[in-house]
């Protein structure tokens, strides 16, 4: 029962150095101020004491978070009782301030120094480092998450196109910042956004002058199947009356500390409505996107035979995986040149590789039934469909060694991306018939 979970929590409190204590009681007082005024001015004096921190201490303040900062499990467990008896809108209300964690309105009082919102930004990425050591932590972040989700709400969110002659600051965090296809140099970036190409951008207001996650679209004739055209610098741009296709070819998320805020597909379906307007004889929409968790897939889940169990492993997947695995050690062990090429190491293997990336792609094996690979979860939860795999489509370094240089077509129908949406939270991937047959 939740009373007895409640009655339960710990009270420990870790021991903690004179700086972190400092700081600590700054909080408190920061608490409870009451000037609006004075209560930013605090805001910011208990903000550099934070900045102050070395990595250790910081760790030691998030768990501070955890333990001072937590809801007070008797008058939670009394509130609690008070609505059960009588489920009045006094007694929700009194339930819903007192469950409230009090680290919630110690980061809205944060928020309240100039570049508060910033910094705010900057002290979650530290948390989510000091996750991956203390799991106890994520009561803290889930705090910091759900605070951070309502103030980037896309509705406080400003669409911008990126082009030449956007200011250099911000030109140089694009470069920075692109995640997917590495920027080489100044003239990749102003190729990326000639007259065939768009980038665009979501800026919040608290933080205008860098954007917190960008989208770069190639505008074509027909859908790409391969990386390199798209990003050659040498490439004469397209004419205009000839595009019938917008590809995604990259997206980069700009802040490490809004991690979990949902912005991509927000970003996504904003640039197709931008998009048709502008361009009304483009009709298709749709990516061309890399598949980073494949080889370690291949690694992990080829050896043990993972499709034998699946009720989807057809005859075609089970021979393709026959014929795989006693090459797989050689596959693995190859080097991007040894990948590279109509004469690879792999080209023989192009059949039966395909199927089983389909098989990944469409969840084959796993107990959701859905995909493990986080972008093709991006995309199909964010309602596009599956459409179409491309061997040899990105021969780079980076590309031989997440996916064996495969990339995928997810395409994005206006019309049926809430069906898709929904069917994929039920567990089915919505695929066109070449990939379905892949398998």
């Amino acid at each position: 029962m939740i009373f007895d979970s409640l009655k339960s929590a710990s009270s420990g409190r870790p021991a903690r150095d004179l700086a972190v204590r400092r700081l600590v009681q700054a909080c408190h007082e920061l608490l409870s101020e009451e000037g609006e005024a004075s209560g930013t001015s605090r805001a910011k004096e208990t903000l550099a004491r934070y900045a102050d921190l070395d990595g250790p201490q910081r760790v030691s303040f998030f768990q501070a978070l955890k333990t001072d900062f937590a809801p007070n499990p008797e008058r939670v467990l009394q509130a609690a009782h008070a609505y059960a008896h009588e489920s009045s809108s006094i007694n929700l209300a009194v339930l819903s301030q007192v469950a409230e964690p009090p680290r919630q309105e110690l980061l809205r009082r944060f928020n309240r120094a100039a570049g508060g919102t910033h910094q705010i930004i900057g002290m979650r990425v530290a948390l989510l480092d000091a996750l991956r050591r203390d799991g106890e932590l994520a009561q803290v972040d889930d705090d910091f998450r759900h605070l951070l989700s309502s103030w980037f709400n896309p509705g406080f969110l400003e669409l911008r196109r990126v082009d030449w002659n956007a200011p250099a600051t911000l030109l140089e965090q694009v470069i920075q910042h692109e995640a997917v296809h590495e920027v080489r140099d100044w003239n990749d970036l102003r190729r990326r956004l000639q007259q065939d190409r768009r980038c665009f951008a979501f800026f919040h207001p608290a933080i205008a002058s860098e954007p917190l996650i960008f989208v770069e679209v190639a505008l074509l004739p027909a859908m790409a199947s391969e990386i390199g055209p798209l990003i050659n610098t040498n490439a004469a741009p397209g004419d205009a009356a000839s595009f019938q296709n917008a590809v995604f070819y990259s997206i980069s998320n700009c802040q490490p500390g809004l991690k979990g805020v949902s912005l991509g597909n927000f970003l996504i379906k904003q640039v197709v409505d931008k998009l048709s307007g502008e361009f009304p004889r483009i009709k298709e929409f749709c990516t061309l996107s890399p598949i980073p968790g494949f080889r370690e897939w291949l690694k992990a889940s080829v050896a043990r035979g993972f499709a034998l169990a699946d009720k989807r492993a057809t005859a075609k997947l089970r021979k393709a995986l026959t014929v795989v695995t006693p090459q797989l050690g050689a596959i693995l062990a190859a080097t991007p040149a040894e990948l590279r090429g109509p004469n690879s190491a792999i080209a023989s293997l192009k059949q039966p590789l395909s199927a089983l990336c389909g098989a990944y792609l469409l969840g084959v094996g796993e107990r959701t039934g859905t995909s493990a690979d986080a972008v093709a979860r991006f995309h199909l939860n964010n309602g596009a469909r599956l459409d179409r795999l491309n061997w040899q489509s990105d021969e780079s370094d980076k590309g031989l060694k997440q996916s064996l240089g495969m990339m995928v077509n997810y395409v994005y129908e206006p019309k049926r991306i809430e069906r898709n949406h929904e069917q994929f939270v039920k567990g089915k991937t919505i695929a066109s018939g070449a990939v379905e047959a892949l398998i």
